[in-house]
């Protein structure tokens, strides 16, 4: 069997649970994100897949409808993020619509984390490794190994580590240290 195969089969294993368990809490955000301040529940951001093409990756919105396209530790003023934001942020739940997308198969729940668009220094050095022909992840190496904290040079030969080694094993080892992680709000600046 073919590793996309395998992770299709992984991916879809954990999405029927996860959905199922996230069910009410996606309601209950939805609510609260829209009760909470103006513009739409979510938030589409621009991402870089699988061979450098573009999709949209849903993400719970965090931030005004008035932030600059960039990524969150470029912006000098912090204010962007909205007070439910900060909350969902800290623990992560911001991410949950992303579930749409390895549903789609723009995503997979194990892989590099789509960069911005507009990221070309990340974008460049994965294309230089490879690493831009591995769908990308909800989770993966760097954000168990750093995740916000580390440079984008020490992100990028985490993902070129995970592509030359990556299977169903250390998928689900990334799985359960991510799951650590998130229950522990480690590592996360904003």
């Amino acid at each position: 069997m073919s590793n996309y195969l395998t992770k299709r089969i992984l991916d879809f294993c954990l999405l029927i649970p996860i959905f199922c368990l996230s069910f009410l809490p996606i309601i209950f955000i939805s609510i609260f994100i829209a009760i909470s301040s103006s513009g739409p529940i979510i938030h589409w951001s621009k991402r870089i897949g699988r061979n450098n093409k573009v999709f949209l990756m849903p993400k719970f919105r965090t931030m005004s409808i008035n932030t600059p396209d960039v990524a969150t530790h470029l912006l000098e003023d912090k204010n962007y993020i909205t007070s439910v934001g900060k909350i969902l942020r800290r623990m992560s739940l911001d991410e949950l619509p992303q579930l749409y997308s390895i549903l789609k198969g723009d995503m997979t729940f194990v892989g590099p984390r789509p960069a911005l668009h507009n990221q070309i220094d990340l974008i460049n050095q994965r294309t230089k490794l490879n690493v831009h022909l591995l769908i990308p992840g909800l989770t993966g190496l760097a954000q168990i190994n750093g995740r916000d904290e580390i440079e984008i040079n020490e992100k990028v030969m985490l993902d070129y580590q995970y592509a030359k080694n990556n299977s169903v094993f250390i998928d689900i080892k990334i799985i359960l240290l991510t799951l650590k992680k998130v229950f522990k709000m480690k590592d996360i600046s904003h």
